[in-house]
This record gives C-alpha cells, structure tokens and sequence, in this order.
C-alpha cells in the first residue's frame, strides 16, 4: 500500500461484535456475561485502540439478522464481527442467516482462517464455517465461537480491518 493510500485507512474504529449462541443469551437475560469468546475479540479490538459494543443474541435467524441489520445501519459502526452459530449442528445458522446479505464475498477468509486451525488442530479445522463478506459497504465476519478461533481470527482480521473498511467504502 501506498503512502497516500494508507494515510486514507481510517485509524479508530468501531466494530460491533454480536456473540450468537442459546446459552449465552440465556445467561444474559438472567444478569450473568458467560460470553468469553466475544470479550476476547472485544479486547482485542480495544488493544489497538478501536472501539467495541457487544451484544448477544440466541441462535434465531430472525434475531441475528435484525441485529446485524441495526448494527450495519448504524452510522457510527465501522464493521460487525459475529461469534458463534457456524457449526453443523441443527441450531447453528448463522451463516445461512448472514450470507445472503453479503453483497460481495470474502473467501478467503474462511480458507484461511480453516488453513490456520487444521495447522493447529488438524482435521477438526474442517467443521469451521466461517465466513466473510461486505454488507451496505461494511465488513461483516463470521466467526466460530471457539476462543482459540476467535482468537486465530483476531490476528488475521485486524490488522487488515481499516484497509478493508477503506476498500468497502469506495
């Protein structure tokens, strides 16, 4: 990247990170924060100087998508970050809820974060369903809800994240 190109990367951002998952959004509405996964990419997010808001939502199609249509109609966030629901069971549908609102797709996220976990765990790395894309201009990534993936994912997306918001943007 150019100088003159990299002076237009936006240096503080905010990024909404929506953990999707039963149990968590179970003990949310009953007053306790059991999300681990979300308040290490939140923290991480914060480490670099960024901004963050989390929320947790159960996994329902309906209640994602209205939580990352607000989140992306939200001026003031930059990108959305969700955690959770990738898996293959029955109630993991978070990305059969977001994909169809990617306007573009990032593949190769998903290939290389997979890439990562089989370099660190092997075989298992082939249920990873994560997903990447750009809605209403905005970077959206979806994330398993393994702290060792979100973590893998923290240290591939954010220090691209403001180049790809430039990107989106244009």
């Amino acid at each position: 990247m150019s100088f003159a190109e990299h002076r237009k990367v936006p240096k503080r951002l905010v990024v909404a990170v929506l953990v999707v998952s039963d149990k968590r959004a179970a003990a949310a509405r009953e007053g306790r924060d059991e999300d681990l996964s979300g308040k290490i990419f939140e923290e991480r997010i914060r480490e670099i100087g960024h901004m963050a808001i989390r929320k947790i939502v159960p996994d329902d199609p309906k209640k994602i998508r209205g939580a990352v249509r607000r989140f992306i109609a939200d001026k003031k966030i930059d990108a959305v970050i969700t955690t959770g629901g990738t898996g293959i069971a029955k109630r993991d549908v978070t990305i059969e809820t977001v994909r169809p609102m990617f306007e573009k797709e990032l593949p190769g996220f998903g290939e290389i974060l997979r890439r990562m976990g089989y370099e660190k765990v092997g075989t298992p790395a082939l249920l990873t369903r994560a997903a990447a894309g750009i809605v209403k201009r905005k970077p959206v990534f979806c994330l398993p809800g393994a702290p060792n993936a979100v973590e893998a994912a923290a240290g591939l997306i954010l220090p691209e994240l403001g180049h790809v918001v430039k990107h989106a943007r244009e």
